[in-house]
């Protein structure tokens, strides 16, 4: 059987994105978006349990053996730094483990627009980051906290499950919770940032009522919260955090979130047209003095009017970003008629 180590640095040449491990199945690398098989040599229930054994420490081997599925991350010395999901499948372990850069890449090199990254010099509010999974949340949000890191002096606290870019302090001072870890939940753990007298908080996903209640909390009293959701659009985001609350407290909600929120970014991970690697295509929502109306008054269903017209403050749908991929030639037609809302806006863009 290959070493941990091996594999690993494999995945790194590869320039893999995530290694899956299952037992009658051959390592798969995620490359590009693409699954591709690294032999034939399919691993046995005993390969992927002896990895899981050379990964774990005792406390988790404990976790996982009591819960059957376990988040966590781990670096080795030389090799990199790595997310990792350990679950039971057909009575068999199976591992799903995602890479992770040493740095955290500058907003620049991951193609955020300008008033994106604007957004990281503000002295409070609430700033979301939405998309599916894997299209690049974290690393968005890594990027944002880094360049905070470099140039504020601030106390930045992060909740993170598991922390994933490591951050060290440099103009700021930069605490990372790990749930499970360091704290019991993201609930507790923001409950209690509070009281640690903190410019700029990081939730990394806002999972339940609590969670939302606090980090709109947490905004009112005077601090900037960067968090990630999973919808789809910037005006979905929206209507997910008031539809968590029961509809007696959604007025409210709508008045307290339409009171902190400061921007969106909705993104998802394109394949580039030339050249291996993915590019980000993000839809940007600012929260305008329109923007914050609609979202008080209940009328969430024309914030994507207000998207459309809003180019002049810095806003842009997600067909505009990936319009604007295509026209650069970052990548092809194709692409873009499979990602797009609305296809039929291509006909006016060069090349198809």
């Amino acid at each position: 059987m290959m070493a941990v180590e091996e594999l690993l640095r494999l995945a790194g040449e590869a320039k893999a994105s995530d290694i899956h491990l299952s037992v009658e199945s051959p390592p798969v690398f995620r490359v590009d978006g693409a699954l591709l098989p690294l032999s034939e040599d399919k691993l046995s229930r005993t390969d992927v349990e002896e990895f899981a054994a050379r990964l774990l420490n005792q406390v988790q081997a404990a976790k996982f053996a009591e819960s059957g599925e376990l988040d966590f991350s781990f670096g080795l010395p030389g090799v990199g730094r790595y997310r990792m999901n350990a679950f039971r499948q057909r009575g068999s372990v199976g591992m799903v483990i995602r890479l992770i850069p040493f740095e955290s890449p500058a907003p620049e090199a991951l193609g955020l627009p300008r008033v994106a990254v604007d957004l990281a010099n503000l002295g409070r509010g609430l700033v979301l980051v939405t998309g599916p999974t894997g299209s690049g949340k974290s690393t968005t949000l890594a990027s944002l906290i880094d360049r905070i890191n470099r140039t504020r002096a601030c106390h930045i606290v992060t909740i993170e499950d598991p922390i994933e870019y490591l951050h060290r302090h440099q103009k700021s001072l930069v605490n990372q919770r790990e749930v499970g870890n360091d704290t019991r939940s993201f609930a507790t753990a923001l409950r209690a940032v509070l009281r640690q007298d903190p410019d700029v908080i990081l939730v990394g996903e806002m999972r339940d009522l609590e969670t939302m209640s606090t980090a709109i909390t947490a905004a009112e009293t005077g601090h900037l919260v960067f968090s990630t959701l999973h919808t789809n659009d910037s005006t979905q985001a929206v209507d997910r955090m008031i539809d968590v609350f029961p509809p007696y407290q959604q007025q409210q909600i709508r008045v307290q979130l339409a009171a902190v929120l400061q921007g969106i970014l909705a993104q998802q991970l394109l394949p580039r047209a030339n050249r291996r690697g993915r590019v980000a295509a993000i839809e940007v929502l600012l929260a305008t003095p329109a923007v914050r109306n609609l979202i008080r008054e209940g009328k969430t269903h024309q914030l994507a009017t207000v998207l459309q017209t809003g180019g002049k403050l810095g806003m842009q749908t997600m067909d505009k970003a990936i319009t604007d991929l295509l026209r650069q030639g970052i990548i092809t037609p194709e692409t873009a008629a499979e990602r797009m809302v609305n296809p039929d806006g291509l006909r006016n863009a060069p090349g198809f």
